[in-house]
């Protein structure tokens, strides 16, 4: 046990009577009084030094219900580079936003619980049953009818995956007709394109790893993802190539369920935090992400979106 004084009290076994000052038989009236004075003065130190430490760890209000509850619940869709993904060797999860909420908990002085979806866009559907306190999406319209999301930290684009010997060369060349182009249900690359295509047919199932099953199998001509996912991808899938262009630019945010504005300037403060201090930088290097760059400070962000 620690003292007031930071020193380590010793609660295994009994003490001795600590001597007071009377009992020092050489203390003469006028010692005896000083020193009282100094002891009152020494103890309403330490118990005023202590007071300033509860009130420097007391709870940030805009997370108190987070703190409350012991735990931060992070959901996580698996199969994107862009959020996270299982280990094959070992089936442990990894990624970016595992790794920024673990930083957030910690912050926060809390716990990490991690709530596993299998494809991104299914993290929605925990919203129904209160599952998930922060997540890790792509930011898209239709999304933020339903969440509420942060400061982008990440930025990239989506584009296609096609297997060898194809003849598309570019994005422009996906949207024909005969053309099937893979997504995983609910996927940012599946809200996009259901408003971009014209001509080519999506074909949705239930993974990101079902996407790219397609693709080899021949029941798809392209699959349609991040960057960096489909970078991950193709070196499972030889002769598959990434197209150098693609459809659209996007970004990574935390999200967190509509209504809760404190939670959002909390996590809003914590992400530039962690662009600025080189954090999410390296996560990137630590994690080899291909296609990716630190998005901008929010006030540069917003001026080039």
């Amino acid at each position: 046990m620690t003292s007031a004084f930071g020193g380590e009290l010793d609660m295994g076994r009994p003490t001795r009577p600590a001597c007071s000052v009377e009992e020092k038989p050489s203390a003469r009236p006028g010692e005896v009084l000083i020193m009282r004075i100094a002891l009152a003065a020494l103890l309403a130190l330490a118990l005023g030094g202590s007071a300033t430490s509860f009130a420097q760890t007391s709870p940030d209000p805009r997370v108190a219900d987070l703190v409350q509850s012991g735990g931060l619940r992070i959901g996580l869709g698996l199969g994107s580079s862009t959020t996270a993904t299982k280990n094959p060797a070992n089936g442990e999860v990894e990624g970016i936003a595992l790794e920024l909420g673990r930083e957030l908990a910690r912050r926060i002085g809390i716990k990490l619980v991690s709530v596993e979806y299998p494809r991104p866009g299914a993290v929605i559907d925990g919203l129904r049953a209160n599952a998930w306190d922060v997540s890790v999406l792509l930011i898209d319209p239709v999304r933020a009818e339903q969440v509420d999301f942060s400061n982008p930290f990440l930025q990239s684009d989506l584009t296609y995956l096609v297997p060898g010997g194809s003849t598309i060369q570019s994005a422009a060349d996906v949207d024909q007709p005969a053309v099937r182009i893979a997504v995983a249900r609910g996927d940012t690359s599946d809200l996009v394109l259901t408003r971009l295509l014209k001509r080519a047919e999506l074909v949705r199932v239930d993974s990101i790893a079902a996407a790219v099953e397609l693709l080899r199998t021949g029941g798809a001509q392209a699959v349609a993802l991040n960057r960096p996912s489909l970078i991950a991808q193709s070196a499972a899938l030889p002769g598959s190539r990434v197209l150098s262009d693609g459809f659209g630019d996007i970004y990574s945010a935390m999200a967190v369920p509509k209504g809760h504005t404190g939670r959002l300037a909390y996590i809003n403060e914590f992400i530039e935090d962690a662009k600025s201090s080189g954090l999410v930088n390296r996560i990137i290097e630590t994690l080899a992400m291909q296609g990716v760059r630190v998005a901008p400070p929010e006030s540069s962000s917003k001026a080039s979106r």
